[in-house]
């Protein structure tokens, strides 16, 4: 788990495609492997799906996150986020961040 200070491998490792066995399957069909896949699905995705993936019961974009990327900072991040914009806000801006360190 990363939280705090990124080194470079550290971001490369949080922005590379996980296994296909741990990929993210959206109720939509769709299928994220890594975090600029999960960014462009929140800014795209419909309310319908986004409110099936994340609802007082559960958030399952902030759980593989956590549990796959291995991001403890964007999944407590996501954990909070109350809207589908403040998500993806949110995604966009620790991706935007990752890819600075990676370079």
């Amino acid at each position: 788990m990363y939280k705090g200070l990124v080194t470079k491998q550290v971001a490369e490792k949080l922005l590379a495609d996980v296994r296909e066995d741990y990929s993210f399957w959206c109720c939509d069909g769709r299928i994220f492997r890594n975090m600029r896949d999960l960014m462009v699905g929140l800014a795209s995705m419909s309310t319908d799906t986004f409110s099936y993936h994340l609802n007082h019961a559960k958030n399952d974009f902030s759980k593989w996150v956590y549990d796959v990327i291995g991001d403890e900072q964007l999944a407590d991040d996501l954990s909070n986020s109350t809207s589908q914009r403040e998500a993806a806000r949110t995604v966009n801006e620790r991706y935007s961040y990752l890819v600075k360190k990676s370079s």
